[in-house]
């Protein structure tokens, strides 16, 4: 065997075990957040506190849990999920990561011994074939095996519309969070399109949100040749590596990792924006370092604010994101929407209102745009054009940076 021949092997073993735990990691992720969804459907439909029901249910629940990842938010969505994807507990009921959980391998068959030989082991019992304690036994039961002789969960598999993408597929080849995506979608025919074609072009969450906003299945409605729409469009998408999917928000949260990590950055933003900070901290004038890929929850959507820091003479947050790549609106847009939500949601009654910075870089050009909308007070703005380095001297920095770099 020559070196080469090991590099590659150890290459595709490392690949090829990388993609199987993300696949892992992302099925048992969905299978936990189902299971909490049935949970709390089925205590809704049995419950003895019946006036807990709706948002104030999950809001207790997350309160007694305390337990990162199972917000009330996220309570609620697993209840929608659960109910929206009814066929998922079919594709569970018998897989092999799931048969191999605690709840599960502890309603397995015993261990019978033969002839005081080596114990002998009996098949595992497939989920399908456990009935669940009776009703007087208050201990606690597995999720696992509950549901499937559950009359809540049998009822609405059977609401389920003709045409839905089979549950094994939906788990196999969507994570969570694409699922998760789609639950706004309330017209299950156009829910099922996008789960088809996410499944065919292996798309990531961000090109699956790219085609809803594109109107994709409603341009498909009105092609003469949907088909060939689809080729085309498919076409022009990458398609997601399946590591990828191990750097889904919901993932590290399960996991207990840093969110921040599964923030996917190009190297050379990561190397500028660790230099801008340093050097905004230099330049003084009152700059204090907050937090690095801010997380903000706005609506049902994560976002991260690449750098905020707080100025402590102009009493106000310093929101800057940097681009790599050419100005567009879409960047001035969100990030005026960071700023709008700050304004609303974060700043103290005592804070003026926050600046926002949008550094964009190319190769042949440093374009900086400050965002100062309802900044009106005269005062303020001549106070925050002293106080915070020029365009000059950040296009100077950012064009130094892009040379270095």
């Amino acid at each position: 065997m020559n070196l080469q021949l090991l590099t590659t092997q150890i290459t595709q073993l490392d690949d090829e075990l990388r993609n199987a735990a993300s696949k892992s990691v992302n099925i048992l992720l969905t299978a936990r957040n189902w299971f909490i969804g049935f949970c709390i459907v089925e205590y809704e439909h049995s419950g003895k506190d019946r006036a807990d029901y709706g948002k104030s249910l999950t809001k207790e629940l997350a309160q007694r849990l305390d337990t990162k990842g199972l917000s009330a938010r996220n309570l609620w969505l697993f209840r929608q999920f659960y109910l929206a994807y009814p066929q998922i507990g079919e594709a569970l009921a018998n897989h092999p990561l799931i048969l191999q959980t605690p709840f599960a391998l502890s309603l397995r068959a015993p261990k019978t011994t033969e002839n005081e030989g080596t114990p002998k082991v009996r098949p595992p019992v497939a989920l399908s074939e456990i009935s669940p304690p009776p009703a007087t036994d208050e201990k606690v039961r597995s999720p696992v095996a509950l549901f499937i002789n559950s009359k809540t969960w049998r009822d609405n598999l059977a609401r389920l519309p003709k045409i839905h993408a089979p549950g094994e597929k939906l788990l196999q080849k969507l994570s969570y969070t694409h699922l998760q995506r789609l639950l706004p979608i309330e017209d299950p025919l156009k829910r099922t399109f996008y789960e088809i074609e996410a499944i065919k072009g292996t798309w990531s969450v961000r090109e699956l949100q790219r085609q809803v906003t594109s109107l994709f299945f409603e341009r498909s409605g009105l092609s003469t040749d949907p088909a060939l729409l689809s080729q085309i469009t498919q076409n022009e998408v990458s398609p997601a590596k399946p590591q990828h999917f191990a750097r889904d928000l919901y993932a590290f949260e399960f996991l207990g990792l840093p969110a921040h990590l599964a923030v996917e950055e190009s190297d050379l933003e990561t190397a500028l924006l660790e230099n801008l900070q340093c050097f905004l901290l230099e330049f003084g004038h009152g700059f204090c370092f907050e937090a690095r890929q801010k997380r903000l929850l706005i609506g049902e959507e994560y976002f991260f604010v690449n750098l905020v820091l707080y100025h402590r003479i102009l009493k106000c947050h310093v929101l800057i994101e940097l681009k790599v790549g050419t100005f567009s609106h879409e960047n001035a847009g969100q990030l005026n929407t960071y700023l709008n939500y700050y304004r609303s949601e974060i700043s103290e009654e005592t804070d003026n209102p926050p600046i926002g910075i949008l550094l964009v870089a190319d190769k042949n050009k440093a374009l900086v745009e400050y965002a100062t909308a309802n900044m009106d007070e005269n005062l303020f703005v001549r106070k925050y054009l002293l106080q915070l380095p020029s365009k000059e001297v950040l296009t100077s920095f950012i064009r130094s940076e892009l040379a270095a770099l």
